[in-house]
């Protein structure tokens, strides 16, 4: 008898036949005996629905407001589970976030979990209930209803095992498992079986939509077995995300492609080559709670150096205003930008015992001619930021590059 955290997205509770699909597989594992928590996400396209909603009374949502009406998506879905639950003589509870309660900072609509009280849930369990929490949510400090940003379900769910110290974590999601590419745009993407903590942590930190980034830290940080699974299918082991390299890694110097279109690049020309002038912009960027990715400072030139670095696609015109406000001040010639990018990413444990993987990279690219504007790295990536119109061409001339499809 194990203890298991169930997750399942937006696509697995889309419509009333999948909420019983789910129930059903809920059921299946209290009668293999395991304590079972449920952890769901609004049914597919609410949560798009009520940000045009909310868009149409704000052009910028108040956030705190905006929290109160994106709560509600998940908080329909838990009720509908436990319905779906009970009907098929399956005990069940459901909870929102703040219910449970799931503890917060005051960020709204970006929260990070700070604690989570899993009393009542060990009770409900304890008296043979399944627990169904509402993902995505929680309680701020302030008491105030507060989401945690896009995926956060997977976050919610993987928070919990850690809190229940739950014997395994199993995203239910539409594929069945982590492929070593989209295959959307590469059908011959392959599964893979495993794949350690560190390599899921770049993919999903790069635009990999499998995971969410911060459920991989949490796992990471707290070791929670974690498995990636399918919810439209019966059968099948999923992609189990491990602590420890496969006796195998070493042959894959490349294992998975990720791409990111939520790119903008900001270029901060003619700014004064002195120190404390990155400072000085990013900081600006960072007080106004915009994240900033890839960065590149030309070298100086006649006591004036080129600085651009990009952000996420919504964040920018918001960051091109900021900047055109702090032109003087920072002495800058010229604030512009494209919003037309995208972000090509190769991840591999490999790579810290292979050299020459991000020439071949680039010499894939340059075969298409296709141009990169910036450059980043760490041990075991390389990331480029290419046009837009090259994403789904850069993504199919890598995989065979790298031999993903063998």
């Amino acid at each position: 008898m194990a203890l298991i955290v169930q997750k399942y997205g937006g696509t697995s509770v889309g419509s009333a036949e999948r909420i019983k699909n789910v129930a059903n597989r809920v059921k299946k594992a209290r009668d293999e005996g395991h304590d079972v928590v449920v952890v769901v996400s609004a049914m597919s396209g609410e949560t798009n629905r009520l940000v045009a909603l909310a868009h149409e009374m704000q052009e910028f949502p108040d956030p705190r407001e905006l929290d109160v009406v994106l709560a509600t998506g998940e908080q329909v879905t838990i009720g509908l589970l436990a319905m779906a639950l009970k009907n098929i003589g399956v005990d069940a509870k459901s909870y929102t976030g703040w219910q449970v309660a799931v503890k917060t900072d005051t960020a709204h609509t970006k929260a990070r979990i700070e604690e989570i009280d899993g009393d009542k849930m060990l009770a409900d369990l304890k008296a043979g209930r399944v627990v169904i929490v509402a993902g995505f949510q929680g309680i701020s400090s302030e008491g105030d209803i507060a989401t945690l940003g896009r995926g956060g379900s997977d976050t919610s769910a993987v928070a919990l095992a850690a809190a229940l110290k739950a014997d395994e974590c199993q995203i239910y999601t539409d594929v069945d498992g982590v492929y070593t590419t989209d295959p959307r745009v590469v059908p011959e993407a392959k599964r893979m079986d495993t794949i350690t903590f560190e390599e899921m942590l770049e993919l999903a930190s790069l635009g990999s939509k499998v995971l969410q980034i911060r459920s991989v830290e949490f796992a990471g940080k707290y070791q929670v077995r974690l498995r990636v699974l399918s919810s439209l299918q019966e059968g099948g082991n999923g992609t189990l995300i491990t602590f420890e390299e496969d006796e195998n890694m070493e042959r894959a110097v490349v294992s998975g492609i990720a791409f990111d279109k939520n790119q903008a690049r900001i270029n901060v020309r003619g700014v004064p080559d002195k120190p404390g002038i990155a400072y000085q912009i990013l900081g600006a960027v960072a007080d106004a709670n915009i994240e900033v990715d890839m960065i590149i400072q030309n070298v100086g030139n006649e006591g004036t150096t080129d600085f651009s670095f990009t952000v996420p696609r919504g964040d920018y015109k918001p960051t091109l205003e900021l900047l055109e406000q702090l032109k003087n001040t920072i002495g800058a010639t010229e604030v512009s930008g494209d919003d037309a990018v995208c972000k090509v990413s190769i991840v591999g444990l490999g790579m810290r015992s292979h050299v020459g993987v991000a020439s071949a990279m680039f010499r894939a690219l340059a075969a298409e001619s296709i141009n990169i504007q910036m450059i980043s790295t760490s041990e075991i990536k390389v990331s480029v930021l290419i046009d837009e119109k090259y994403l789904e061409l850069a993504t199919r001339v890598l995989h065979k590059e790298f031999e993903l499809d063998k």
